[in-house]
């Protein structure tokens, strides 16, 4: 018997403009033969009868009590909060919905919903699919990644965290709670009774956690323990991109409060909302020294993110991997500098995006050099600017400077104040942080230097990063028009005070034929970056900067555009995202037992990427692989990452002597769904 349409769900219906998704193959009429052959190709077509592997993983755990958000502890756990009027008709309806036995039938579903026109319903198709055959879940992601990755992860999982509480909470996550504070072993131990299995000496099995504070999702600010779509959506792609076993994970939410509306770009009233499933105290904030907020539980003796990393590797082991994710970059920066030594760590935000930009700064510079043998070498002649100073141009500044040999002069970074210098005495400036100083020229230049058009005129970048996450369309034609315009190659000397010149640019190296090593040639063919997420705040569109560029700059995205023709030629835009990264260096480094991650490792793992360039890829201008050969970047960048703990002596578990031997041995380790008859298989 069906029952009417709730006003919940006519509220998780209401649609903006449809999502793009990731890739070319984004129709849902795209032939489903194709992605058949591909499982077969896969061994995933058919798998022989027998229990799901992986059953244990979205079991009820109607007995937790500590390791459920905060209001659905209040409300008598998982099953009364989903026995709620307006989630209970949703969740009854999804459950329905689903009735797909094969990866063929699955795909099937999903498209047709995808064909009403908003990646949301499909979203929520995928979760109801894990939820009742977890394992063909995987399998169907696996047979067509191009087309289900945008749906379970970027752009559609923002959207669907700001309106999470609408759907049935899954058992799957673990949130801590700020009041456990001095407990949180017990919160995490109480998980894994429920979640996870125990090795021979003890420990649970668990590989790699993923954990957020929800202080700042995406583009789109505080969104408290909502944001658990994050580090779901991210161990996802962990098993889909690298072959992590998704057993062998865990999501965690740090719920230690949540702003009110004025924290979310959209203005959302989250904390007031009748199915906000977190704690409703306000963050506890106070202001540092160098004027910025910064969550005061997190810091000194028994902070509460110390003390959560702690425990897990009381009960995971002391090489469990810990993966920051989506912290408001005050508190991002500070923590991983505290913890990054102590625990094998890292924060994708900063990290993984710095890679990933280095990876499309590569990609790009391989276009133009296909035969170059030493990709890092050219990055030296390069000119960057950086428009935004958040965590992601941050972190990719910090890896150029630390492991590829980049002279500081060579790197120009814009805040909400313009070009970001600082006096020669550091007391004063345009900088707002210390990691913002860092990157500061040094002297007050004597030419406006606000508005972005201005200091491309001056600098004369060969490769503009955009991350302003709030400043959407500010690549207009005027900067591209700007950014191809030649100046002379003194232009930089002409533009600064002569008591305050900057520091001396280091001449051109000579030993690459680079067209970009002097401001004179720089504009033929720049590097453009539009990273900010989701669409709507994109910096730039890929048709737009193609045709106003007449196709001469090498464009890429944080969300996905279309390929575009500009006189004859198609452009095939990379989508510049983590997923490139995150997930092979995560595998790599949980399979070899690695005691760290190094700048290095994520040097090695950009230029992997960058190397796994097909003939196609460089033709159509891609700066990063085409995602359905997104396995096989993931094993290249966790063979670069296991190479490299090797070399650095950080690997405890040796794989191998070779690339090929560290390669196959991977390949070895790396979990593929096992499908089964039964129509129930939990993660």
């Amino acid at each position: 018997r069906f029952r009417p349409l709730p006003s919940a769900l006519k509220n998780f219906a209401r649609s903006r403009p449809p999502l793009a998704c990731l890739g070319k193959r984004t129709l849902a009429s795209e032939p489903l033969m194709s992605a058949a052959r591909r499982l077969d190709m896969l061994g995933l077509f058919r798998a022989a009868p027998g229990n799901g592997v992986c059953s244990g993983i979205s079991e009820p755990g109607s007995s937790r009590t500590l390791s459920v958000p905060t209001r659905v502890a209040e409300a008598g756990g998982l099953s009364a909060w989903n026995a709620q009027d307006g989630v209970r008709a949703t969740g009854e309806m999804l459950a329905r919905s689903v009735t797909a036995n094969t990866v063929v039938e699955a795909l099937a579903q999903v498209k047709a919903i995808m064909g009403l026109g908003h990646l949301l319903h499909a979203y929520a198709y995928m979760r109801a699919l894990f939820e009742r055959n977890a394992d063909l879940y995987y399998a169907t992601l696996l047979a067509a990644p191009s087309l289900l990755l945008p749906v379970v992860y970027t752009p559609t999982v923002g959207e669907a965290c700001q309106k999470f509480g609408l759907l049935p909470l899954p058992s799957r996550g673990c949130y801590v709670s700020l009041k456990h504070k001095g407990r949180v072993l017990n919160v995490l131990r109480e998980y894994a009774q429920s979640h996870c299995r125990k090795e021979a000496d003890g420990t649970y099995g668990v590989d790699c956690i993923v954990f957020s504070d929800g202080g700042r999702i995406l583009g789109l600010g505080d969104l408290g323990a909502w944001g658990m779509g994050i580090p779901i959506g991210k161990l996802d792609l962990y098993t889909v991109c690298a072959g992590v076993d998704p057993r062998r994970t865990i999501p965690v939410i740090l719920d230690a409060g949540i702003s009110d509306a004025s924290g979310n770009t959209a203005k959302l009233d989250i904390k007031g909302h009748p199915f906000y499933t977190g704690s409703r105290e306000a963050r506890k904030m106070e202001k540092i020294k160098a004027g910025t907020q910064v969550n005061s539980e997190y810091y000194g003796e028994g902070g509460f993110v110390e003390e959560f990393m702690r425990a897990a590797t009381v009960l995971f082991g002391k090489h469990v991997l810990l993966q920051f994710e989506d912290f408001n970059s005050n508190d991002a920066f500070p923590l991983l500098e505290a913890l990054r030594g102590k625990f094998l760590a890292y924060n994708d935000d900063i990290q993984g995006t710095a890679s990933v930009v280095v990876a499309g700064i590569l990609g790009g510079l391989r276009i133009c050099h296909p035969d170059s043998t030493d990709l890092i070498g050219l990055l030296k002649d390069e000119m960057f600017l950086f428009h935004g100073a958040g965590s992601a141009n941050i972190g990719a500044a910090s890896l150029l400077v630390s492991s590829a040999g980049v002279s500081p002069s060579r790197i120009y970074m814009t805040n909400s104040r313009g070009l970001i210098w600082r006096a020669a005495s550091g007391t004063e400036g345009t900088f707002r942080t210390n990691e913002q100083k860092n990157f500061a020229q040094i002297g007050k230049p004597n030419w406006r230097c606000v508005e972005l058009v201005d200091i491309i005129e001056a600098v004369k970048p060969s490769v503009l990063v955009g991350a302003v996450g709030r400043s959407p369309d500010c690549f207009d034609k005027k900067v591209v028009e700007a950014l191809l315009r030649p100046k002379p190659a003194n232009v930089w000397q002409q533009c600064w005070a002569p008591a305050l010149a900057p520091k001396a640019l280091p001449p051109p190296s000579t030993s690459n034929t680079n067209p970009f090593s002097t401001s004179t040639a720089a504009s033929a063919r720049p590097i453009m970056f539009a990273l900010s997420n989701p669409k709507t705040q994109a910096e730039a569109t890929a048709k737009d900067v193609y045709e106003w560029s007449g196709g001469r700059c090498i464009f890429g995205s944080g969300t996905s555009f279309e390929p575009v023709t500009v006189n004859g030629r198609t452009h095939a835009p990379g989508q510049v995202n983590n997923v490139y990264i995150f997930p092979g260096l995560s595998f790599g480094a949980a399979m070899c037992r690695a005691s760290g991650l190094p700048d290095k490792i994520f040097l090695d793992a950009a230029e992997a990427v960058a190397q796994t360039l097909s003939e196609q890829d460089l033709a159509e201008d891609r700066v990063v692989p085409h995602l359905d050969r997104i396995r096989e970047v993931g094993l290249n960048v966790a063979t670069a990452t296991v190479l490299g703990c090797q070399r650095l002596g950080l690997a405890s578990r040796p794989l191998g002597t070779t690339a090929a031997e560290v390669r196959e041995a991977l390949r070895a380790l790396m979990w593929t769904p096992a499908l089964s008859d039964t129509s129930k298989s939990k993660l």
